[in-house]
């Protein structure tokens, strides 16, 4: 493990494996270098890339610092693509691809940007974000009622009864109390995204360098739509579907993709 220095001083956990042009994953809610798919999918990315894994603050071996803003967490990426050498080739999935996206449009220094199931609403296929629904998960997070905060989310992201009643029992759950706190941090990402309504067509217009938006054939239609969105609004964007997969896409599906089109 290292670690670097963001801007106003929290400590940002990282692992760096492989070889070649430095390429960094962005995890989505929920997920840090030790529990998530970033250590297997940079298993397999590792022998074109010198793959970076990271914590973002608040999660795992990374530090935090109140209060939360965007453009903390933007600034944390800023400061492991510096210490990467300058540029990066950067790949998110979910929420962390919101926030990826988000630093291309600010001027971060990334090459390539590769993009996967951002969670989007830009039409009634699903109904909007709850006005409400961030002042609830950061209630019950003030309230330390870590489970109720994760139930709160996955209950929106439609994890079906069956799992919310197996879930709490499984050993993976005690890892998701323990980063609930970041909850309220992925919703102020991907909020002004999920109102049902289309995006401005200059909503990243400064991330103009070559982008690859992808999503999973099994995924539902709101997410697929919102990914199409995503590649119309980008300046420079090319739209794949993975034929088989859903929103949690498996490695060895998507390393072979992302080799392609960063290498390419």
């Amino acid at each position: 493990m290292e670690t670097v220095r963001s801007k106003d001083g929290t400590a940002i956990a990282f692992d760096r494996s492989g070889t070649g042009p430095a390429l960094i994953l962005v995890d989505g809610a929920l997920c840090y270098r030790a529990s998530g798919p970033s250590a297997p999918l940079a298993a397999l990315l590792a022998d074109r890339f010198t793959v970076f894994t990271y914590d973002r603050r608040g999660r795992g071996d990374s530090s935090d610092t109140k209060p939360y803003a965007v453009d903390r967490e933007i600034e944390d990426l800023d400061a492991l693509i510096r210490e990467a050498g300058g540029s990066a080739f950067v790949y998110g999935v979910s929420s962390g691809a919101a926030l990826a996206l988000e630093a291309a449009n600010r001027g971060v220094p990334i090459n390539k940007l590769a993009l996967y199931e951002s969670p989007c609403i830009v039409d009634g296929t699903h109904a909007p974000l709850p006005p409400d629904f961030l002042s609830r998960l950061q209630s019950l997070v003030a309230a330390d009622r870590r489970s109720d905060a994760v139930k709160l989310f996955l209950r929106l992201v439609g994890v079906p009864a069956i799992g919310m009643l197996i879930m709490p029992m499984m050993p993976a759950w005690s890892k998701l109390k323990a980063v609930a706190h970041t909850l309220p941090y992925d919703i102020t990402i991907v909020q002004d995204n999920q109102r049902g309504k289309p995006f401005p067509k200059d909503r990243w217009a400064r991330a103009t360098m070559p982008a690859l938006a992808m999503d999973g054939s099994k995924s539902p239609s709101w997410m697929r739509n919102g990914m199409r969105a995503i590649a119309g609004a980008l300046p420079n964007a090319t739209f794949r579907t993975l034929e088989g997969q859903n929103h949690m896409v498996k490695a060895p599906v998507i390393a072979p993709v992302l080799t392609e089109f960063f290498a390419g």
